[in-house]
């Protein structure tokens, strides 16, 4: 691999103004595509193999035209103090702003002083929507027509809110969020490299790059249903990587002209050692974010999906796009002080840099290093344990918003359950008499504990056919809560038990009881996902390592840094540990998605930075180096430009922390604080202080399974013999060629 990517380097440094106009002419086709696309449509959120997906499924069969999974909202009027909503003029006020809530997107609207939805102390009363479409279909004018009842309602001296799914907030995709992480990258790329020529090109690729992903996806999102939060983990994923890889390649290239190398040589040899770094990180980032697939819900596959897709992008602008804009460059990619030097000029690099200097102290203490390593991060980790799992609702919300405060009316007055009724459908197409069947469900549900209410069965529960029934029951506690999951399960084993008796069965569906189905299912497939990421990403290291201990060393390190930082997700957005700073006014359980989601993403950002950290000291290994001195060299030229791109990776994360959309804001923070313990804990400090541990058994390989697996040569040996300069390692007896050499004692 090695001679095929420096061929191709040396082949894009000297066709760079073809390169960079493919490269342009694809951002503007993507563009032009994205410009020109129609406007997405309803985006479906179905949850296959869920009870409350089953229900809706039955739902829009029994009952055509009623939209059971569309949009709905809740209007709450609240009378000024001393005042009841049942006042004449109060009424009035209400009652007119019912009648402004019509349009083509309304299926009902029901007026509270006819179906009982005022509270008992008569100061509080909700008006019901529902609409045809789903809340990413409503139209302007359907929501114009929403708020300006609302508006209405407020100018007749009432207190109105505004809660429910149609005014679900659309995550920020752009702005804020990744200029700041720009921002701060660029300041990290030229502290690192002193020039702004060299700094400016990982973020010019990483922007185009983004520029592409994002753009295809636009131009696709309606042909393939893709949601908003896909372009916003694309953006997210695409930047930090994308500055990463070229990060490397273009340190590695100034490594390469510094040795005294001709620019087209240096770029050709930076994209065959350093490109194949590349190549393999992005793979397990691929692998992470396609492996989302076996969770089985739509959403996360394609979030998943498009985001692999950015990566892979951004692996082919490293490859092809950055040696061609080093050709364009020059000597300017090196830093004043360098371009004054002679080429190939000692530097002082016989000086021990801050690397060089760490892995030396590692050595030295290998122990002690690995065992405060653990130690803090297990320390961190302990929150983890009293993780729990939901959705978020609009008690999830900033205390600011309307829909928080519509949650916050209808809890004062009614009760918290009112917030998130549950809908059991009692199907009795195969009853003798279906509505005795719907009555004894009814009766048994009424009778569990945490029920605060339950509709009476009536005509209008009925379908047209009067085979299938909805019957509401309010919960005692709030939608996220324990006890409303105990409900659920009870409702479906006993009520299940009644209906069975009379020949029907019955399924319990709504906003809630979907939450509650779509956590245990991210649950459920937690281990065999992480299963599958780690086993495929550990073949895949062995490939490149051409070890056995590495690889389990690098998922057990993942492992640790994954759980970790769950711990810090807790203790800051449930328990509200520092909650205040990171802009978190309300905490919570964590949403369901993100411990699968974070075992993804962070084990492909994690084998980023031990595939280029770890390679190059394999690269020194395999060229004649002792095991200890070759962890000091892997250090020497891979500490700096690795602790850069965890800062760059960090800040990018750590910029959509300010977004107003929670899940964003948990998700940048979850990631920034998870690359940070694992670049800076695991790689930096327990990987060495393993493998100074290990010595040369760090690089064992049975011989059986050498002849089996490929061999690769990410480290550029077969690269160097070809080049003349590779005799080093021929007078090295390699480890996974001998496993029964002599195990050298650890030297630096």
């Amino acid at each position: 691999m090695a001679t095929f990517l420096y061929r191709l380097g040396r082949l894009a440094f000297r066709r760079r103004r073809l390169v960079a106009l493919i490269w342009v002419a694809l951002l503007a086709v993507a563009g032009v595509g994205a410009a020109t696309a129609p406007s997405p449509g309803s985006t479906s959120f179905s949850i296959p193999g869920t009870e409350a997906q089953r229900a809706f499924d039955l739902l829009e069969k029994r009952f055509p035209g009623q939209s059971a999974d569309g949009a709905a909202a809740r209007v709450v009027f609240k009378a000024p103090d001393g005042q009841k909503i049942t006042d004449p003029k109060n009424k009035a006020a209400v009652e007119k702003a019912v009648g402004e809530l019509t349009g083509p997107q309304v299926a009902q609207t029901a007026n509270p002083f006819q179906v009982q939805a005022v509270s008992k102390d008569a100061t509080t009363a909700y008006v019901s929507v529902t609409y045809k479409v789903d809340a990413n279909s409503l139209t302007d004018d359907s929501l114009d027509t929403l708020k300006g009842a609302a508006t209405h309602g407020r100018d007749a001296g009432l207190t109105v809110e505004t809660g429910g799914s149609a005014l679900q907030a659309i995550p920020e995709a752009g702005g804020t969020s990744e200029i700041i992480g720009i921002a701060v990258s660029a300041v990290v790329l030229v502290i690192t490299f002193g020039s702004l020529i060299a700094a400016g090109m990982p973020l010019l690729t990483a922007i185009i790059g983004v520029g592409i992903g994002v753009s295809s996806i636009a131009a696709l999102a309606s042909a393939l249903d893709l949601g908003s939060t896909t372009s916003t983990l694309a953006t997210m994923i695409g930047l930090a990587v994308g500055i990463d890889y070229a990060l490397f390649i273009v340190s590695r290239y100034r490594a390469e002209l510094a040795e005294g190398r001709e620019r087209e040589e240096a770029a050709g040899r930076a994209v065959g050692t350093a490109g194949s770094a590349v190549v393999f990180a992005g793979l397990t980032v691929v692998i992470a974010l396609a492996g989302l697939a076996v969770v089985n819900i739509p959403m996360l596959t394609k979030m998943g999906l498009a985001a692999a897709g950015t990566v892979a992008i951004a692996v082919l602008i490293a490859l092809t796009l950055i040696p061609a804009l080093l050709g364009f460059a020059g000597r300017k990619v090196l830093s004043r002080k360098d371009r004054k030097a002679e080429p190939g000029a000692d530097k002082g690099e016989d000086k021990p840099n801050m690397g060089t200097r760490w892995a030396r102290f590692v050595l030295r203490r290998p122990a002690l290093v690995l065992v405060a390593g653990v130690i803090g991060l297990g320390a961190v980790a302990v929150p983890a344990a009293s993780l729990e799992l939901g959705l978020p609702d609009d008690g999830a919300q900033s205390t600011s918003t309307t829909q928080r405060k519509a949650y916050d009316l209808l809890s004062e007055g009614f009760g918290p359950g009112f917030n998130g009724p549950l809908m059991v459908v009692v199907d009795g197409s195969g009853a003798d008499d279906p509505k005795a069947a719907a009555q004894a469900v009814a009766k048994t549900v009424a009778g569990l504990d945490n029920v605060a209410a339950v509709a009476p069965v009536t005509p209008a529960s009925f379908n047209k056919a009067g085979d299938t029934a909805i019957v509401t029951v309010i919960p005692k506690s709030k939608p996220s809560s324990k006890q409303t999951e105990d409900l659920v399960h009870a409702i479906r084993d006993k009520g299940a038990a009644t209906a069975a008796d009379a020949d029907a069965r019955v399924l319990v569906t709504g906003q809630t009881a979907m939450n509650i189905d779509v956590s245990q299912k991210l649950n459920d497939a937690l281990l065999p996902y992480l299963g599958l990421v780690v086993g495929l990403a550990f073949l895949l290291l062995m490939v490149v390592f051409r070890s056995v201990l590495v690889p389990l060393k690098a998922a057990l390190g993942f492992l640790l840094s994954v759980v970790a930082a769950l711990g810090a997700v807790v203790a800051v957005f449930q328990w509200g540990w520092l909650g205040g700073l990171f802009g978190v006014e309300e905490t919570g359980p964590i949403m369901s998605m993100m411990p699968i989601f974070m075992v993804g993403v962070v084990f492909g950002l994690a084998m980023d930075y031990e595939v280029f950290l770890v390679t190059r000291m394999r690269e020194a290994f395999v060229h004649g180096e002792r095991p200890g001195q070759a962890i000091v060299t892997g250090f020497r030229h891979g500490a700096r430009v690795v602790s850069a791109a965890a800062v760059i990776m960090i800040s990018v994360f750590a910029g959509f922390i300010g977004s107003s959309e929670s899940m964003v804001k948990m998700i940048g923070f979850g990631l920034a604080i998870a690359v940070f313990f694992d670049a800076f804990v695991v790689r930096m400090a327990i990987v060495p202080a393993v493998l100074a541990l290990l010595g040369k058994s760090a690089w064992w390989l049975p011989g059986w399974l050498g002849r089996i697996l490929p061999n690769v040569d990410v480290e550029g040996e077969g690269l160097q013999k070809q080049l003349g300069d590779g005799a080093g390692a021929d007078s090295h007896r390699d480890a996974d060629s001998d496993p029964d050499a002599k195990r050298e004692p650890v030297s630096v």
